[in-house]
């Protein structure tokens, strides 16, 4: 599959890329941005000289089979809306649009070109994440979750100088996870919303019903003392407690001694870091658009997580 990239900063070059392209049968064919010598070194860095300032004009030249977006939250949505006119193939790293009207908007362009789309929420596609969930569903479902996104920035300032919220381009893996660990429809929503020593709301607790049966927790507040992502999943008798990059614990029957340990996957063959699900992500999106299968977390998915995070922001207590 030839996958443009469109989009070149250290946020997109730093794993997101370099994931990707050890996907199988993947070729990265051209880059785009509007800093052009950025654009020219991270093509030669993929062996391409294919390097533009605008995507319109790659898309154009290139007539790549999927594109995968990063750029500034403010600025995604043109760059997205393009590729899809495109009748491309589109990867676009969260936030999915500022706002879940942009982001429905985008899947029903999607639908009308008939092109596929996903966006990279690797943590649940997190080895651990997974089978902790998994092992939990054996004897029935997944009745109670929590998934918990903590970060050191006490006095930051706001996102993008507060074009984006926290929870939407960010906390949002929390709230894409909590959704993936309970399943089903939500059904209300109690939240506690708040700006701790700042004018940006930077901490979100939420309680989520699910049509499932399940309820999930929120908790997320960037005023924590360290970076924290985790999670727990709890079924009949049987309990999971993981961290996507520290490895997971089950316990089953009511014993002291685990049932399961769940390690974190190795390091790549090339000697890199583990990828913590963004390469099974990314290997899942590429798969469904050979395949011409609708992505797991296509924008209509997506859209879900989006609307539970409005709900969050709209349900204070």
């Amino acid at each position: 599959m030839r996958v443009a990239l469109i989009g070149a900063a250290a946020r997109a070059s730093g794993l997101h890329y370099p994931t990707l392209s050890k996907v199988s049968g993947v070729e990265i064919v051209a880059v785009a941005d509007s800093d052009g010598s950025l654009a020219k070194e991270t093509a030669a860095r993929y062996g391409t000289n294919a390097h533009y300032r605008r995507a319109e004009e790659l898309l154009q030249q290139e007539a790549p089979d999927a594109a995968y977006v990063i750029q500034l939250p403010q600025l995604a949505f043109e760059a997205a809306a393009t590729v899809i006119a495109s009748d491309c193939h589109l990867i676009l790293k969260e936030p999915p649009g500022i706002t879940s009207e942009q982001t429905r908007q985008l899947a029903l362009l999607a639908e009308r070109q008939g092109v596929l789309t996903g966006v990279p929420f690797h943590r649940r596609f997190s080895p651990v994440i997974r089978q902790g969930k998994s092992r939990c569903e054996q004897d029935g479902a997944i009745h109670s979750a929590v998934a918990t996104f903590y970060k050191n920035a006490v006095g930051g300032p706001p996102y993008y100088g507060g074009a984006a919220e926290i929870i939407r381009c960010d906390a949002i893996h929390a709230v894409d996870t909590l959704r993936y660990l309970c399943g089903g429809v939500v059904e209300s929503v109690a939240s506690d919303v708040r700006r701790l020593g700042v004018e940006h709301r930077n901490a979100h607790t939420a309680l989520v019903r699910f049509r499932t049966g399940a309820v999930g927790v929120l908790l997320s507040n960037w005023v924590a003392g360290k970076r924290l992502f985790s999670v727990e999943a709890h079924g009949s008798g049987v309990s999971f407690f993981g961290d996507p990059e520290q490895g997971g614990t089950v316990y089953a029957g009511g014993r002291i001694e685990p049932d399961q340990k769940i390690l974190v996957e190795e390091p790549q063959t090339d000697g890199s870091p583990p990828s913590f699900g963004l390469l099974d992500v990314n290997r899942h999106l590429v798969e469904c658009f050979r395949s011409g299968l609708e992505p797991e977390t296509g924008f209509r998915d997506a859209l879900k997580t989006m609307e539970l995070v409005d709900a969050i922001l709209e349900s204070q207590i």
